[in-house]
């Protein structure tokens, strides 16, 4: 329902990217290609984020922690892995794929709340009798926030597993490998993330399938706009202007942001601009960016992107986009998660009509 463009054939061709490692990979990310996916040899035991795991078997009753974000648990959707899920967090309510949402919605929650800082406190976490607690990031697990450590959770017998990427995220003794990761977060990052879980759960062949088909859907578009003139893109979120000093929307720049717009033939109208522009941009800086696409995302049910795409255009009439009204909505797939390529492919039809 949700890759409807996955083939297995495809996972064939694309096995120098996808194909399963040895057993006991740095963070579970790492990836030596030289055979097709094999069924996992229990115990798996890696190293992910300078704690070692260890799984018998897979996982039956999973946790997956809030982190505001959906990457993990749309992981779980698109790898058919809803069974495993004792209780998710992640939601956001809207999506590039609707079908996600309620695919999501049909996942138990078991009452879970979440704190000030979006996360599921410690005392829920540990009653929940887990044998698996998932987190987008390591600051997930800290205890100066409320929740519950690793180091809590394994000593009640509870694995954890921090999305590879992140590791860097929340963690003060991050290793300078751990943040040249995090600096490199880009769509590829969505696509090893699922190559993990295909591990952990015993479904690598079905991971290789998805994310195969997830590549094959962005290069598609790579392919249509190459040579063609960028446009410049403005990503904003109305949602989450709390996160912006001066209550402007959060405008997103860098890393698996820009990725996604380049591939849709555009250019963020911030690119080069550190991401601390998301929360210290100004009405200055905003009205005199040059832009010819707002892409606006949504971030919660009852948002109207083209509601807000109109407020913006009657604020900055000088951008390209407002004297054209051009906008797309966007969700999900702007940020770390499998949506990516429905994003770009969203994307490219108003950024670039003629692809």
């Amino acid at each position: 329902m949700f890759e409807r463009n996955t083939l297995a054939a495809l996972a064939v061709v694309s096995l120098a990217a996808t194909a399963a490692c040895s057993d006991s990979a740095a963070d579970g990310a790492s990836i030596t290609a030289s055979a097709p996916p094999a069924r996992t040899s229990y115990p798996l035991t890696f190293d992910n984020c300078g704690q070692k795991v260890s799984f018998s078997r897979p996982p039956e009753r999973v946790l997956i922690l809030n982190g505001t974000s959906v990457a993990e648990v749309e992981s779980f959707v698109l790898l058919g892995l809803q069974k495993h899920v004792l209780a998710n967090a992640q939601h956001y309510g809207v999506s590039d794929d609707p079908a996600m949402v309620e695919a999501i919605k049909a996942l138990p929650t078991r009452g879970l709340t979440t704190n000030k800082a979006f996360e599921v406190p410690a005392e829920q976490v540990l009653s929940a009798r887990a044998d698996l607690v998932i987190s987008t990031w390591s600051g997930g697990f800290d205890a100066k926030r409320g929740l519950a450590t690793r180091e809590q959770l394994a000593a009640a017998g509870v694995n954890t597993l921090v999305n590879p990427v992140n590791c860097a995220y929340g963690k003060p003794t991050a290793t300078p490998e751990e943040k040249r990761n995090y600096e490199r977060l880009s769509i590829e990052s969505s696509h090893e993330f699922m190559t993990l879980l295909g591990r952990v759960f015993d479904v690598q062949h079905r991971a290789a399938q998805v994310t195969a088909g997830l590549r094959q859907r962005v290069d598609a578009v790579r392919r249509r706009v190459a040579g063609r003139p960028p446009k410049k893109v403005l990503v904003a979120y109305p949602g989450m202007s709390m996160m912006n000093s001066n209550g402007l929307p959060a405008v997103m720049t860098g890393r698996i942001t820009d990725e996604v717009i380049r591939a849709a033939g555009g250019v963020n109208a911030f690119a080069g601009r550190s991401r601390d522009v998301t929360s210290t941009l100004n009405k200055e800086q905003l009205a005199t960016a040059e832009v010819d696409v707002v892409a606006v995302g949504a971030f919660q049910p009852g948002e109207d992107p083209a509601a807000e795409a109109r407020a913006l255009f009657k604020r900055y009439p000088q951008w390209r986009a407002s004297r054209t009204g051009t906008y797309v909505p966007v969700a999900d797939g702007m940020f770390l998660g499998p949506l990516n390529a429905a994003a770009v492919e969203k994307l490219v039809k108003v950024v670039q009509p003629g692809a």
